[in-house]
């Protein structure tokens, strides 16, 4: 056991995040704890690292949710070298929070036997369970919450079909044994209710378990899966999982002491108009997309169809952003979206483009997350507008990038996974506000509550 009475200084987490969205939401964690820290959009030079000051938390956001095991065995090792050098005592790779993975996309089990090598450790938890997003994890089966109500996440009424990585399998210690050999072991939320955890622990590193698996069901078990991997935590220690692992700590170092049991007084201000743009297909987002249509917000329906060829896509994307700026001359704010909801007929219609047309969905899906960067791009430039909002998690990543933004730093609450945060880009948009939202994220009014604050 290695618990301290005090917190070391410097870095006290790096992280990946597999998509931008999820990326955020681990800053918010640390953010909002009274713990500075900033997320880069890509791996940061020695320059951008030293000149970070003293954050408490780093974090690099990736796309590698979207991306198959050939790509992360390219791009991960530099993410993870970069993540070592910052000698944080915890490194982790975040994903989802619906653990949306498979052998073949996003895959979490390849991602963990490229970061063990660097990363380190003498085990590895594994903890997805965050209530305060509505995730929880019983038995080692993962739950998820739509407006209240719970789901096992291969009942899920989106995961259970999502389009790239369906969730078949709610037990998560099976679902990850189909992407690593290593060994996954199981710590239920009895034992740590019971105070049967390090006994456990113990017993499960002595048999050669690799990967632990911590349920998580309130913050009780919380507080618990947090002091497990802090005071188990040795030299470093590498932890795969959601943005639970930062709640998970913030609530131990809380009930310990270690940090103040308080939140900085972080007020959302409203704005005049704003931007937004949605490549999510959830029928979370569409139903905010629905109540944004009803108060004040012009909607603008992008033709996914046209991404299939690069230069009609640019020729929508540039129609596109015309409409939305003449929506915000006319008194109202702007959202562009290629679809709204997972039943949308755009789906197929794209579906079926990208079949006809001999492209990869993977390439296209790029393509339309882009655009909709470059066309919100346009938009904040032309009309000089201070916030933006992205929503869908493999949109965010490709639409930031093509913005030029380099660094996020969460400055304000939005919604439970998804704060309102500062850019930074050496381009004309530098220091806008901008939040980047999740398919399964936010209240009903999220677009609305984006330009009104509260």
């Amino acid at each position: 056991m290695s618990g301290a009475s005090t917190l070391p200084d410097g870095p006290l987490v790096a992280f990946y995040g597999d998509d931008y969205t999820g990326s955020s939401a681990a800053m918010e964690a640390l953010t909002f704890a009274g713990l500075p820290t900033i997320l880069f959009l890509e791996p940061p030079t020695p320059e951008r690292l030293v000149s970070i000051g003293q954050y408490r938390g780093i974090g690099i956001a990736g796309t590698a949710r979207a991306k198959d095991p050939a790509w992360m065995e390219q791009n991960l090792p530099p993410a993870f070298a970069v993540l070592a050098g910052i000698g944080a005592p915890i490194a982790h790779y975040k994903v989802c929070s619906t653990f949306d993975s498979s052998p073949q996309i996003g895959s979490i089990g390849r991602a963990i036997d490229l970061a063990v090598p660097q990363l380190g450790g003498a085990w590895h938890p594994l903890l997805v369970g965050s209530p305060a997003m509505g995730r929880y994890q019983m038995f080692g089966h993962l739950f998820a919450a739509v407006n209240g109500v719970g789901h096992r996440l291969d009942r899920h009424p989106t995961m259970s079909r999502h389009p790239v990585t369906p969730m078949d399998e709610s037990d998560l210690g099976r679902h990850l044994a189909k992407q690593t050999a290593r060994s996954i072991g199981l710590i239920d939320f009895v034992t740590m209710a019971n105070g049967g955890a390090d006994l456990a622990l113990m017993r499960a590193r002595a048999a050669g378990t690799e990967i632990i698996s911590l349920d998580v069901l309130d913050q009780p078990s919380l507080i618990e899966a947090g002091r497990l991997i802090w005071e188990y935590r040795g030299e470093r220690l590498f932890v795969a999982g959601s943005q639970g692992v930062e709640q998970a700590l913030v609530a131990y170092w809380r009930s310990a002491g270690l940090i103040a049991d308080s939140k900085p007084d972080l007020r959302l201000a409203g704005v005049e108009r704003i931007a937004c743009v949605s490549g999510s297909c959830s029928p979370v987002t569409a139903a905010q997309i629905a109540h944004a249509a009803d108060n004040g917000f012009d909607i603008e329906r992008l033709d996914a169809t046209r991404a299939v060829d690069a230069v009609e896509w640019t020729r929508e994307i540039g129609r596109a952003a015309e409409r939305a700026l003449a929506a915000l001359a006319s008194g109202r704010d702007a959202l562009l979206i290629t679809a709204s909801g997972p039943d949308d007929p755009a789906i197929g219609a794209l579906n079926a483009a990208i079949e006809a047309s001999g492209a990869t969905a993977s390439g296209v899906n790029e393509r339309i997350g882009a655009g909709l960067g470059q066309a919100l791009d346009s938009i904040l430039e032309t009309a000089r507008l201070p916030r933006a909002v992205v929503a869908g998690g493999d949109t965010s990543g490709h639409a930031l990038q093509a913005m030029g933004i380099y660094a996020l730093t969460a400055i304000a609450p939005l919604a439970e996974g998804a704060p309102l945060n500062r850019a930074s880009s050496d381009r004309a948009h530098a220091n806008i506000e901008i939040a980047l939202k999740g398919g399964q994220v936010g209240g009903i009014d999220l677009f609305c509550r984006a330009r009104d604050g509260g």
